[in-house]
């Protein structure tokens, strides 16, 4: 169920049943020339539905720009600051605990904002106590990182071995290519894989250690099959997560 596709009574009724929402946060940020720039909010969003439907679960409006400051020497990316996405957040979650929401399953689709989430939820705890917000002791936020579920980095590596890299991976581009099959890109890739192992630190001095914003990959290797495939795993995986996380005290 999308919440953005549901009538308020419907969301009254379902809250009868769960307090649960799964909310998919992503990026809008450069993937090196052959990745769209949406790919991180898709591989997120495709993946958050996935799961919403097989647990029968609401799922919230994605978060399309996060926390991308690095990206932004290369045109089309966008980023908020890390500031800006934690009061994003809390803005969020403020009148879905007033409405009884409160278990909180984010689906995130990119590393840059694994960090910032983390600072979110805590500010988010405070603040809601601090309002006396009705059950506001018994929120629970949890990020759960499609890339990072176990049987998802497994078949990555049995898929592309050390050419999977950290951006614009071969693994986040089949998931676009299976969820938008018409919008597959080609290019000519120089290295053929990327060089990786530099520490981030300005857009600028980013785009001089990966000119053309692969990090360590290789994403002609990536096909709409392995896509399937990788977001069949994600959302069996995610899935048993989200039902874990519901039952969980």
């Amino acid at each position: 169920m999308l919440l953005h596709l549901c009538t308020w009574p419907e969301v009254e009724a379902y809250l009868t049943q769960s307090s649960g929402i799964i909310l998919p946060i992503g990026s809008t940020e450069q993937h090196g020339p052959t990745g769209l720039i949406g790919t991180d909010a898709i591989c997120a969003e495709v993946v958050a539905k996935g799961v919403g439907e097989a647990a029968n679960a609401l799922v919230g409006p994605t978060i399309n720009v996060g926390m991308a400051l690095h990206h932004t020497a290369f045109p089309g990316s966008m980023t908020l600051r890390p500031s800006t996405l934690i009061a994003v957040i809390l803005d969020y979650l403020t009148p879905l605990v007033r409405h009884g929401f409160t278990r909180f399953f984010f689906v995130n689709g990119h590393g840059g904002n694994i960090a910032t989430l983390k600072a979110a939820f805590a500010e988010a705890y405070t603040a809601l106590a601090h309002e006396q917000i009705p059950n506001a002791e018994r929120v629970r936020c949890k990020t759960a990182n499609w890339f990072m579920a176990r049987s998802v980095y497994t078949l990555a590596k049995e898929l592309y071995g050390d050419q999977e890299g950290s951006h614009a991976t071969p693994s986040e581009v089949a998931l676009t290519q299976y969820a938008y099959p018409d919008f597959i890109k080609q290019a000519p890739l120089e290295p053929q894989v990327a060089p990786s192992g530099h520490a981030i630190y300005s857009p600028t001095d980013f785009r001089l250690r990966y000119p053309d914003g692969r990090m360590g990959s290789n994403p002609a290797l990536a096909t709409p099959e392995h896509g399937q495939q990788l977001y069949e795993a994600a959302v069996k995986e995610l899935t048993s997560d989200y039902l874990a996380f519901l039952a969980a005290e």
